[in-house]
């Protein structure tokens, strides 16, 4: 470790464009380096206390403000600095250059916070939480990445492993003195503390679904029976014509992929081709896609046809309904309705949006005659589902907006939604649900073994395995193999 933070390091902490740029600098000569590079007026940067801006200027290249920072009190643990200059270019790259010829190596990628990590200002899952925190483009995703970078998840995980720690050093105990036949570790104490701990292991590794849709969007399928309005309706909500439009059955035949937010979470929309028996085999692999994406989404918006007669929607419904999987939020909608008010008066005089006042007679206005409760009744009969209490199809004009604000307040309350807002300590990060998967199949064994009455020693190294997986996530096990794909993620400068 001192080896590797024996040395200084600078990199610009800021993109292109603006006004203003920041380089930052840290190690253990960087207030040296920076009185070889900068002329500062009163004083110098060797001298300075921490958490002071000087003043000073770079000779023949620009006036800059200099933070400085003096360890421990800084970001890295270490002597620090940030220049602020102009953001010309030029500028940047100049005093990059300058302060590489006084004594500065070019910095890594995510090299200041690794070394934060090295010098005990932060733990691992604090560390990758920062590049969390520079990638959140939601409010949902900021709330989290601001949790874990608090510490609050680490928290949880220490207190989790803490409790493991304290029984394996008492089944270690036991190893010392298996001659005599001793048994220090309470096995019904064990057994509630491996109830509790894989309780909330499993909670923290289940949460992952949610918490990579705060990072990639909650999946949204948008599907549907073909030239049912699927891909207008993506095109209404994003507000823009992203997909492709067309009165041809089967105009889309690959899923279109786009995200938009929603009361602060992102939604990850996915239009998919019509659901139809098709002799194309084009089409065919596109439905086998829209069937795929269905039964993997979190929320699916299932698009019914108001035109089609009522035995074709609920052919169309039971088709949607059969692919999804256990847990799914539906949302079923009834698009197209703004051609019921195309009816002409003097064939449908008494027509007047309510529904059940004429029986139908024109096939082409399809539902027209069933309001949206007498609709979701049928269906539900037909495609043997049951809805929950108040639930009813939402009607939507794709084409004029009608019921869409409607429709994404179903979406912001629906049940991915919700999870993603709330407070509740989420699981983001790939590496820390698997590390918890291991862990929690270390206890399973653990549990299986108290039950058939293991010896301590077989029991210890399962107890072993779990406490390792569990440090792994927040640093306390850990390799350079392992920081080095972690950090390589990390953005320049940070």
């Amino acid at each position: 470790m001192a080896a590797y933070i024996s040395d200084t390091v600078c990199a610009p902490a800021s993109g292109r464009g603006g006004a203003v740029a920041l380089i930052r600098v840290s190690g253990p000569d960087t207030f040296s380096i920076l009185d070889r590079v900068v002329r500062f007026r009163g004083g110098n940067a060797a001298s300075a206390p921490g958490y002071r801006i000087k003043f000073g200027e770079i000779p023949e290249v620009d006036e800059v403000l200099v933070g400085i920072f003096r360890a421990p009190h800084s970001y890295t643990g270490e002597d620090s600095a940030e220049i602020s200059c102009h953001a010309s270019p030029y500028i940047v790259s100049r005093i990059l250059q300058l302060l590489c010829e006084n004594g500065c190596r070019s910095a890594g990628p995510g090299e200041f916070t690794r070394r934060a990590f090295l010098n005990g200002k932060m733990d691992l899952a604090q560390a990758e939480a920062v590049a969390d925190l520079i990638a959140a483009d939601t409010e949902a995703a900021h709330r989290i990445a601001v949790n874990q970078l608090r510490g609050q998840y680490s928290l949880r995980l220490r207190s989790l492993r803490d409790s493991l720690l304290e029984i394996a050093s008492l089944m270690e105990l036991e190893l010392d003195f298996s001659e005599e036949d001793v048994e220090f570790a309470d096995r019904s104490k064990l057994r509630a503390l491996l109830s509790d701990a894989r309780a909330e292991i499993a909670r923290l590794a289940d949460s992952f679904k949610a918490g990579n849709a705060i990072k990639n969007g909650v999946p949204v399928t948008i599907a549907g029976a073909a030239n049912a309005g699927k891909s207008t309706l993506l095109n209404a909500l994003l507000g823009e014509d992203r997909a492709i439009v067309s009165d041809i059955p089967g105009t889309t035949r690959d899923t279109v992929e786009e995200t938009l937010t929603l009361g602060g979470v992102l939604f990850r929309f996915i239009d998919t081709a019509g659901l139809r028996e098709s002799s194309d085999a084009i089409e065919r692999i596109g439905i086998e896609r829209s069937c795929s994406s269905i039964s993997k989404a979190d929320i699916v918006i299932g698009v019914l046809d108001a035109l089609s007669p009522l035995e074709t929607v609920r052919k169309d419904c039971r088709e949607i309904c059969s692919r999804l999987s256990p847990g799914t939020d539906l949302i079923l909608v009834r698009n197209k309705v703004d051609a019921f008010d195309a009816i002409p008066p003097e064939e449908f005089p008494r027509f007047d949006r309510s529904y059940g006042v004429l029986e139908l007679k024109y096939p082409a206005f399809g539902t027209y005659n069933l309001d949206p409760a007498r609709l979701t009744a049928e269906l539900a009969e037909y495609a043997d589902r049951t809805f929950p209490e108040g639930y009813q199809v939402l009607d939507i004009s794709a084409r004029t907006g009608e019921g869409l604000d409607e429709l994404r307040r179903r979406l912001s309350e629906s049940r991915a939604g919700e999870l993603c807002g709330n407070n509740a300590t989420l699981v983001t990060n790939l590496r820390h649900y698997e590390a918890l998967r291991t862990a929690q199949d270390d206890l399973g064994r653990v549990s299986d073994g108290l039950g058939h009455g293991l010896t301590g020693e077989l029991l210890a190294e399962d107890l072993r395995s779990a406490i390792q997986s569990l440090g792994s996530i927040f640093g306390e096990v850990t390799t350079d193999d392992i920081l080095g794909r972690i950090f390589e993620r990390f953005c320049i400068g940070k």
